[in-house]
């Protein structure tokens, strides 16, 4: 088990995966009502956007993304709202930002640089390792993705699991 400063980890266990139990129709009627009825109140709405917006982690998972793309999504985590915006909402001193930026292993060096630059450093790097987006790679090269991730300054990894194992229910080895 690997562990870190934030995160020590914890054995598996199976039992709780057994024991849950979901009530279908009921999430399902649920789910139906989500389109249908205001759940925030009016003059709570905008507030509440903001705080979603606060959450969103922008990603960039193209294979022939390129250090002007990586500058344009790292400039937008940074500014997600324009500024006449914050302006006519009185948010000026929110310093509303992307909950983080997304990107493979190859490109947290220059994401981190790219934050940096637009003075926006406290917003996390995360890096989708583990063989996105398949999850089939050995366990070493999944390991050795993230330690080249984190050496690059990711602060986040969003790990991709082997699909296969999940639904053929195989936990332990997954």
């Amino acid at each position: 088990m690997v562990a870190g400063p934030n995160n020590p980890g914890m054995e598996l266990d199976l039992a709780w995966i057994k024991e849950v139990r979901v009530n279908l129709p009921a999430v399902k009627r649920r789910a139906e009502t989500l389109g249908t009825r205001r759940t925030v109140k009016q003059q709570w709405q905008a507030a509440w956007l903001l705080k979603a917006v606060t959450c969103i982690d922008l990603t960039t998972l193209s294979g022939d993304d390129t250090p002007s793309n990586t500058s344009r999504l790292t400039l937008k985590a940074a500014r997600p709202i324009r500024e006449d915006l914050i302006k006519a909402m009185d948010a000026e001193e929110l310093k509303i930002t992307c909950g983080a930026v997304c990107v493979y292993p190859s490109r947290v060096k220059e994401t981190v640089q790219f934050l940096q630059k637009y003075g926006a450093s406290q917003i996390p790097v995360a890096a989708v390792a583990t063989g996105f987006p398949s999850g089939q790679y050995s366990l070493n090269t999944r390991l050795q993705e993230i330690r080249m991730a984190v050496e690059a300054g990711a602060r986040e990894i969003d790990i991709v699991i082997n699909r296969t194992l999940a639904l053929q229910h195989k936990w332990k080895e997954l």
